[in-house]
């Protein structure tokens, strides 16, 4: 993906946009182990604490290995997928706990998610891309996280979710001088509504400002995400 200077208050920059503490490392966004290799070129980058940075590996590994796990099938079938073998492979106890949440109905079948980790993951991506897009770092409590898989779906709400803010008036503009605010000026990867694809098939993200301030994440054109502030 192409990167875009953010020319942003810099009040806003420099520390953790997780907690609000020291800025010590840097945090892609989207975490890496959520693409596949060769990672994207210019990925985005944001200011993080030391604890922050390594306290969401888990729980990012866990959604990883979950998603693969249910458009596989099964925890065995999803270590086709070399990122996924190697996690498991280093986690046996992550392969069981993944092994012990699935579920066979008489009409279907899939993966019981361990909805508070899921959350803790969406909402680090989130802040991660308000803070990047918007140079709006976003530590306060959302309003809401909401996150289903594209096939659990009904066409109508799939479309809502794709078309999002298109033709809606602002209800607010990005800060001038932030990425958005760039994009909204010069066309770059289009305006409000408009998907930011990091990686094919791996990861698309946006942010919209017309319902209050929102980030939607696909992830693997499977999971479809979204983290609302007021």
């Amino acid at each position: 993906m192409k990167q875009i200077k953010d020319f942003g208050d810099d009040r806003n920059k420099g520390w953790c946009v997780l907690c609000g503490g020291p800025g010590q490392t840097r945090d892609h966004v989207p975490s890496r182990v959520l693409l596949d290799e060769p990672y994207p070129v210019e990925l985005p980058v944001v200011p993080a604490c030391s604890e922050c940075n390594a306290s969401f590996s888990a729980d990012e590994a866990y959604l990883t290995c979950l998603i693969e796990c249910a458009l596989a099938g099964s925890v065995e079938t999803a270590k086709r997928r070399r990122k996924v073998d190697e996690l498991l492979a280093r986690s046996p106890a992550l392969a069981s706990r993944l092994q012990a949440a699935r579920y066979q109905g008489a009409q279907e079948s899939g993966f019981t998610p361990e909805q508070d980790r899921v959350r803790r993951v969406l909402v680090k991506l989130a802040r991660g891309h308000a803070a990047f897009e918007n140079n709006e770092p976003r530590t306060d409590s959302p309003r809401s996280v909401a996150f289903m898989p594209f096939v659990a779906m009904s066409t109508e709400d799939r479309s809502r979710f794709e078309i999002g803010s298109k033709g809606l008036e602002f209800a607010g503009w990005p800060e001038v001088g932030s990425r958005a605010m760039t994009r909204l000026a010069t066309g770059a990867d289009l305006s409000s509504g408009e998907w930011i694809v990091v990686q094919p098939e791996m990861y698309r993200y946006r942010i919209e400002w017309t319902q209050g301030f929102r980030v939607q994440m696909v992830i693997r054109e499977y999971l479809a995400a979204e983290v609302a502030w007021d």
